[in-house]
């Protein structure tokens, strides 16, 4: 697991340059590097591209700091990971520098980048929203580099790979089942001629309740627990608003004009609306105490697995279907990932070369009158950090092969243009295809685990017939 921080730097660059890249610190400045900069020459690197923007925010830089659990990642695969955040984060367009401390109990890395872009010439902009790119970004790197990330199921075992932030606090704050929750009360009410009835409709639902009574000396919240959640929530204006106490539901009940009261049975209505959403369903455990003590209770969760295996099987059209589908999307997203990782590499080199060749034109004119000058020494003392940046942008040019006098900058940038226009089509594809292979990925899981279950013989031949067909159908090869 890895947390993050990050703040503004307004005046001394060069003295946070230094601070991080400390030789006692890094391992003998080892594990130090950097994008579109020098870590010698970057409080200049950072000056000049502050100055091509119009952007007045005093932010010079920025300081992220990426702290690392003790003992859980090597000091390599940390400075790794440093630059990966990095790279993700400022998408070749910012100059940065990487140094991974390690005189602490814990490995750290320093993270500085410059406020501007080198491309675009725009100021990054720290707010709450970025931070939690950041957070996210943080955890899907450490998730792949097979660390524990925020929220992983058992904090005991650092190297299990755990759920992304977003996943994380929508399960600490309960809001994706308590939506749920909420959706399934207003539904009951709407179906209940009584409140009676509201009950029997949640409980058919897969929800235990308790608390339920309006007895002298009962509870004073009701309380629900769907199947597959280990504790009760309670029906309390804290936990799910006014809307949702026991008195409130009554109430509700109670006042609902005659005309929205429905005439037919109410489980008919809610059964329908079940079956719609039966596909994304997970099954449920039977071998719970609970099952095992109440046939009734295991009978109603088999004919529930069953049915959400049937809806999957349908979906799929058959195992050796879904099989295939999911083969074809995971080539497809196998594509799109390397694609985008070559695209991506391909804008942080252009981009990379876009600023040394804006930094070499812009101070070519102060080299030419040093050239020229009849006292090169006092000329050199007066604009150092401009004769600086021209040799240092030349320098980077020559080493990456290019000449800096056949630069074409226009050329350069619509070339950048054609790459993120390239890299936006590449990550829609990928979203899309991600979504659509978890979509196919929950379903091959849900129908080989109730396969793999004690479900009765017959519903499994039954279930297993379609693909039975489709390999006896197969040519032989």
């Amino acid at each position: 697991m890895a947390i993050t921080k990050i703040h503004a730097i307004r005046a001394t660059v060069d003295k946070a340059v230094n601070y991080i890249c400390n030789p006692a610190k890094t391992d003998d400045s080892i594990l130090i590097s950097s994008f579109g900069c020098s870590p010698e020459t970057a409080a200049f690197d950072f000056k000049f591209s502050l100055s091509q923007t119009n952007q007045s925010d005093p932010n010079k830089a920025f300081h992220l700091i990426q702290a690392f659990l003790p003992g859980e990642v090597s000091y390599e695969e940390a400075h790794q990971i440093g630059i990966e955040l990095a790279d993700k984060l400022l998408e070749g367009k910012y100059s940065y520098i990487v140094a991974t401390h390690i005189d602490k109990g814990h490995t750290h890395n320093h993270i500085i980048f410059c406020a501007a872009d080198n491309v675009e010439h725009k100021k990054y902009h720290d707010c709450k929203k970025s931070y939690a790119y950041i957070r996210r970004i943080n955890d899907e790197l450490c998730a792949g580099h097979h660390l524990s990330v925020i929220g992983s199921s058992d904090p005991n075992r650092p190297g299990q790979r755990g759920k992304k932030y977003n996943e994380w606090l929508s399960d600490k704050n309960g809001q994706s089942w308590k939506n749920r929750l909420k959706s399934d009360i207003d539904n009951a009410i709407r179906n209940a001629n009584s409140y009676e009835i509201f009950l029997e409709l949640i409980r058919a639902g897969g929800y235990e309740i308790k608390g339920e009574s309006f007895a002298e000396g009962s509870h004073k919240y009701i309380s629900f627990r769907p199947l597959d959640r280990e504790h009760f929530i309670r029906g309390s204006v804290k936990s799910l608003g006014t809307e949702y106490t026991k008195e409130r539901i009554l109430e509700r009940i109670s006042n609902k004009p005659l005309e929205y009261r429905s005439p037919r049975s109410p489980f008919l209505k809610r059964h329908r609306q079940l079956i719609k959403n039966y596909s994304s369903r997970k099954l449920i455990d039977v071998s719970e105490e609970k099952f095992r003590q109440s046939p009734a209770l295991k009978h109603w969760a088999e004919i529930e697995n069953l049915k959400i295996a049937a809806s999957n099987y349908q979906k799929a059209g058959s195992i050796i279907d879904l099989k295939k589908q999911y083969t074809e999307k995971a080539a497809v997203m196998k594509t799109a990932r390397n694609s985008l990782a070559e695209t991506d590499r391909q804008l942080k080199e252009l981009g990379q070369i876009i600023k040394y060749a804006e930094q070499y034109t812009v101070n070519q004119i102060y080299h030419v009158r040093y050239i020229k000058s009849k006292n090169p020494e006092s000329y050199l003392r007066r604009h150092e950090s401009e004769l600086l940046l021209h040799d240092g942008a030349e320098n980077m040019l020559r080493r990456m092969g290019i000449d800096p006098k056949t630069l074409d900058t226009e050329k350069l940038r619509r070339q950048y243009d054609s790459f993120v226009s390239k890299r936006n089509m590449l990550q829609d594809q990928y979203k899309s295809t991600e979504k659509e292979i978890s979509v196919l990925r929950e379903r091959l899981d849900t129908l080989n685990q109730y396969l793999g279950t004690d479900a009765p013989n017959h519903v499994k031949r039954e279930l297993q017939a379609t693909e039975k067909d489709e390999i006896s159908s197969d040519p032989p090869k």
